[in-house]
């Protein structure tokens, strides 16, 4: 069974949620993302223990920068699932991509724009 999901999300692997920093987060915004969303093992089943736990907590302080910003914390997300879910996974990306579509471009995104205008 092929997933369908959004030709616009772009998928980058890591060993675990808890290796990806709040910095991380930030940068892609910085480099023109729309929204970045983490996917996780559920809570309580992470294969290295704690990490999924360590990068909702990083979620939420990059929503509350992101908020403090201008740019709106909602554009990111953290979803828990397991690796068996592939069809919860599109259906994520699809909400994912339909909210961010409705928030409009990265506010970073279009200043560039402008100012290289």
């Amino acid at each position: 069974m092929r997933l369908q999901y959004p030709t616009n999300i772009k998928v980058v692997r890591v060993p675990c949620t808890g290796k990806v920093d709040v910095l991380y987060i930030l940068h892609s915004f910085e480099k023109g993302a729309d929204g970045v969303y983490l996917v996780g093992c559920l809570e309580g089943g992470c294969h290295y223990n704690s990490g999924n736990l360590k990068a909702r907590k990083r979620v939420e302080q990059a929503r509350k920068i992101l908020d403090t910003i201008g740019i709106g914390g909602e554009r990111v997300r953290m979803y828990n699932l397991s690796s068996s879910d592939g069809p919860l996974f599109a259906k994520y990306a699809t909400e994912m991509d339909e909210k961010i579509r409705e928030m409009g471009p990265n506010p970073i995104k279009l200043a560039k724009k402008k100012k290289a205008a």
